[in-house]
């Protein structure tokens, strides 16, 4: 292909990638799936392509077991999550603490605590008072915003969930094996799927997204498709 076409080509999807929505449109977006799904990289595409607010609820529970390890004396519990629930910020989600060792090892404990999850779902539920919002998580489209307007629930193999995830690992953790990411990740979604609050599963009006042998450009081409096919269920042909 001549020089000139790929560039009129790499500019025309550029272009595809960002799309502004009108002022009086309103949709509400869950996301939902397991580790490595590919549910964040599709949400972010999707807030970044329609100028969505995007919230990924898996930080809010990073942040809160970083807080609880963080703070050594704590009177009261239950007021000291309701105290720092009201103040979490974006900034507080970007701290990259919230990924050590220590902290992903306690988020999967405090995510059963039914208390903890309560909290996080008002948050949540606040989050969705943007006009244009979408959250990612496990429990979004069945338990937190069961009435979103679009409802996406990410899907793939183990093997491509592991290799996304051992790819990432290893910027930070060169002794980290594959096959150490395949099992943990089989072990999370499993105790995901069969744990008795909020269980990892798709809403029954879900569309299944499945990521499997899709690279980022055909994820957003896809994504675009369902999500402007809601718009003009919803809006008609006139929502840009």
């Amino acid at each position: 292909m001549p020089w000139f076409k790929k560039r009129l080509k790499s500019r025309c999807f550029r272009r595809s990638c960002h799309e502004k929505l009108k002022n009086n449109i309103k949709l509400l977006i869950a996301a939902d799936g397991g580790a490595g799904s590919g549910k964040t990289t599709g949400s972010k595409l999707i807030a970044k392509k329609y100028g969505f607010k995007l919230l990924t609820s898996g930080l809010l529970y990073r942040f809160i077991a970083y807080k609880l390890l963080k703070t050594k004396k704590i009177k009261s519990r239950n007021l000291f999550l309701k105290k720092i629930t009201k103040k979490i910020t974006s900034k507080d989600l970007k701290n990259r603490n919230l990924f050590s060792t220590e902290v992903t090892k306690y988020t999967s404990e405090i995510a059963k605590i039914k208390r903890i999850r309560d909290l996080l779902k008002s948050y949540q539920i606040k989050f969705t008072k943007n006009r244009l919002c979408i959250i990612e998580g496990r429990d979004i489209g069945t338990v937190v915003i069961p009435k979103a307007d679009l409802k996406l629930f990410f899907k793939c193999s183990l093997n491509t969930k592991a290799k996304r995830r051992f790819e990432e690992y290893r910027k930070t953790n060169k002794r980290i094996s594959f096959n150490e990411v395949k099992k943990a990740i089989k072990l999370r979604d499993s105790n995901d799927s069969k744990r008795k609050i909020s269980p990892l599963k798709p809403a029954k009006d879900a569309v299944i997204v499945d990521t499997s042998k899709v690279n980022k450009k055909q994820m957003l081409t896809k994504l675009s498709k369902i999500v402007e096919e809601k718009l003009k269920e919803k809006y008609g042909r006139k929502y840009l």
